[in-house]
């Protein structure tokens, strides 16, 4: 199998990251923080550990500041929900995943305004435009560090920058960044970022967080037993003990300590070169072929490397289908989850076809796509 799937799903993990998985299970599967005993302990160190090397990844101020979740979509629920009360007003784009649409669009029938940025003629979000949209009652931007549909990345910084001396917190989803750019927490003014594991910081699924700044404060989506504070029927208003309610994932944290291990030890510099020289071939031999129709920036400096396209008016579905029985290759296709990107490119009827290499696909890989990609093009 040539896998081309990793913007939804890294695959393979490093060896390291099967083997933490193995040795959590096999010598010290215990609830973290729930007993005294030496398992138990072991357990509380994998998640205590996870946490600092997170904050040392995006720079944190403090381990407490990294909230552990099922993944972004829980990080993001927990982080709009939890801030925006009814007749408060948050701004988002439409190059945004339905895991930021589908929140402020259930807040938006409880009374809080929601209003979305189209990106201009050349597709790019503009800081300008967030400003422009900012209102009295504004409490949160909520964006996303890059569309996984174009790859496009958006001006965070600059975002930022303009709301640094506001009341108006600044929310980040970082799933298709998270482990491949720097994302530097001292120096961006970004009060909440959401992340997952199981994308480019090589973990397990069902494993990702959310930053959350000292001095933000959310209403929790869940109380429930946290290990601390037991003899009290409220929840604890100790960070993160807060935000983390019921027996956490520790065999996948376990996994995601590795990956971001591997993430350190390898650089993000080397990683993210290694992807982008995969995306640039791709574009510059998909260029090459009448049928294919690009989509997004094509300019590497300008989104993440991934990109997506279509074959004439085929199915993007269908393309993939043959792709993956014909020639054992995995892509997405379909609307990834962001129909409001899709109905600006005009392909909501058709979707389009996803390739996302990783730091493990190679140059070889990548001529047999685009053989493949050939051979289909000539059957059309």
């Amino acid at each position: 199998m040539i896998y081309l799937d990793n913007a939804a799903t890294t695959w393979p993990k490093p060896e390291q990251v099967y083997q933490a998985i193995d040795d959590f299970m096999r010598n010290y599967g215990a609830n973290p923080g729930r007993a005294g005993h030496q398992m138990a302990n072991q357990a509380g160190e994998i998640i205590y550990t996870t946490r600092k090397l997170l904050a040392k990844l995006f720079n944190a101020e403090q381990a407490q500041e990294i909230i552990f979740t099922g993944n972004a979509t829980e990080a993001l629920n927990l982080a709009i929900k939890g801030y925006l009360k009814p007749g408060e007003h948050t701004i988002t784009t439409s190059l945004a995943h339905n895991s930021i649409l589908r929140p402020v669009k259930a807040l938006e029938k409880q009374g809080v305004e929601v209003s979305i940025v189209d990106p201009n003629q050349q597709g790019q979000i503009q800081a300008k435009q967030i400003k422009n949209s900012i209102q009295e009652n504004t409490k949160l931007v909520v964006m996303g560090h890059a569309s996984n549909v174009t790859g496009t990345l958006l001006p965070i910084e600059e975002v930022a920058q303009l709301l640094v001396d506001s009341e108006v917190k600044l929310l980040v989803d970082a799933a298709q960044t998270a482990g491949v750019y720097p994302i530097d927490l001292q120096q961006l003014e970004i009060d909440m970022l959401a992340f997952t594991g199981h994308k480019g910081l090589f973990g397990p699924q069902g494993t990702g967080g959310l930053y959350l700044k000292e001095g933000v404060e959310l209403e929790p989506l869940m109380q429930g037993g946290t290990g601390s504070y037991s003899e009290d029927v409220n929840q604890p208003q100790l960070r993160p003990d807060c935000y983390e309610s019921g027996t956490p994932n520790t065999v996948g944290i376990a996994g995601l300590k590795a990956g971001v291990e591997f993430v350190l030890a390898e650089g993000l510099d080397k990683i993210r070169r290694h992807e982008e020289k995969l995306v640039a071939y791709l574009q510059d031999e998909l260029k090459q072929i009448p049928e294919v129709t690009l989509y997004g920036p094509m300019d590497l400096k300008r989104q993440v490397p991934l990109l997506s396209f279509n074959l004439g008016l085929e199915n993007a579905g269908e393309i993939g289908y043959i792709l993956d029985k014909v020639f054992n290759i995995a892509v997405r296709t379909g609307l990834h989850c962001a129909p409001l990107v899709h109905q600006s490119l005009g392909t909501l009827e058709q979707g389009v076809i996803r390739v996302s290499p990783s730091y493990f696909n190679t140059e070889e890989e990548m001529e047999e796509f685009i053989m493949a990609i050939n051979e289909i093009a000539d059957e059309i």
